[in-house]
């Protein structure tokens, strides 16, 4: 007899409703062992287009996030509502005792990310920083820090478009967190955390709109290990996108969008272009790599990504806030924590 076996099954709830959201549930169709079992919405109108969007006849839809999160048959919960509500939301999902992917950033502040990190207890939480998943960025990364491609001394990263008018909410309201930075320039500063290590210092410089929301943010950091990085991220102009990274022996271009890449390129000094192309598979847009990835740390009885540590995500959000200090850029999570905060 031939017998054959699955990925074991992981029951995804998806909290919010959103176009990442959507991006999310279409690219967990690629992932082996994802299902979908509930969507949540503050609307039941919402919860019910999503499903029948997405053509999962299975999929149930709640009219409320609490309904959402205490759905015995949901596994673990994605979170991608604003950043001004992931802390509130996760900690919605751990009272019912369920794991957390959230989406970047984790929180609007780093001690609104410590708070969330601690209300998990012994939950797995992770940052759904989908580029640190993704097969080509790590092994890119595993190259560099075996020194393969040399000593990384420059590294360039850039994300931008223009957001119109008319974009959602998330992307213009101060209270939901809005601004170039957290939306977008927090992928070319996780870039070059990844490829050159820890941050030591930063200065950023931009431009802020009528209502304190910054529209384009340039940033030049020194890191620990000595390497520097200048970052740069809009929400007024269709930029390059792209990413590099200078080492003493060549240089690695990583073409638009190097977030998700398709390929790499490595030119040693002197030498001809080589096409890196990604080692593995490539669920979806990407996407699918982080839920992957997620599935794997819950079936191994893991609390913490080793690919998006938790004291990674909070190094980020600390830069993130001085970043935002030097811009002038408040958001209402700024005010000091009181006990009552939680």
């Amino acid at each position: 007899m031939t017998t054959t076996t699955s990925a074991p099954t992981t029951r995804w709830g998806i909290l919010a409703t959103g176009n990442i959201a959507r991006a999310f549930a279409t690219n967990l169709h690629s992932v082996p062992g994802a299902v979908i079992a509930a969507v949540g919405s503050r609307s039941r109108e919402s919860a019910e287009r999503f499903v029948h969007d997405l053509g999962d006849e299975a999929t149930r839809a709640h009219a409320s996030y609490d309904d959402l999160v205490g759905d015995h048959d949901v596994d673990v919960v994605y979170v991608a509502s604003p950043h001004s509500h992931h802390l509130e939301h996760a900690r919605m999902a751990f009272s019912a005792g369920k794991p957390v992917l959230c989406e970047k950033p984790l929180a609007l502040t780093r001690a609104d990310g410590e708070a969330l990190f601690d209300s998990a207890g012994d939950l797995f939480c992770m940052e759904a920083m989908w580029m640190a998943c993704h097969p080509l960025i790590r092994d890119l990364r595993d190259r560099l820090e075996a020194g393969a491609l040399g000593t990384p001394r420059q590294v360039h990263a850039d994300l931008g478009f223009v957001v119109p008018a008319d974009a959602s909410a998330r992307m213009w309201d101060p209270e939901l967190g809005a601004g170039a930075l957290l939306d977008m320039g927090i992928y070319p500063l996780t870039f070059a955390r990844l490829m050159l290590g820890p941050f030591a210092t930063a200065v950023a410089t931009g431009v802020l709109d009528d209502h304190g929301i910054d529209l384009d943010v340039a940033v030049a950091a020194r890191h620990e290990s000595g390497a520097v990085s200048a970052l740069t991220t809009s929400m007024t102009a269709t930029t390059p996108r792209s990413a590099t990274v200078a080492t003493d022996q060549g240089l690695l271009e990583v073409p638009a969008d190097f977030h998700h890449p398709a390929y790499a390129v490595w030119t040693p000094t002197g030498g001809e272009p080589q096409r890196i192309e990604p080692p593995s598979a490539v669920y979806g847009t990407g996407l699918g790599n982080e839920a992957a990835h997620v599935q794997e740390c819950l079936r191994d009885g893991l609390t913490e990504s080793p690919l998006v540590p938790r004291e990674q995500t909070l190094e980020l959000l600390g830069l993130m806030d001085d970043l935002r200090r030097q811009l002038g850029v408040r958001y209402a999570a700024d005010r000091p924590r009181t006990p009552t905060d939680g």
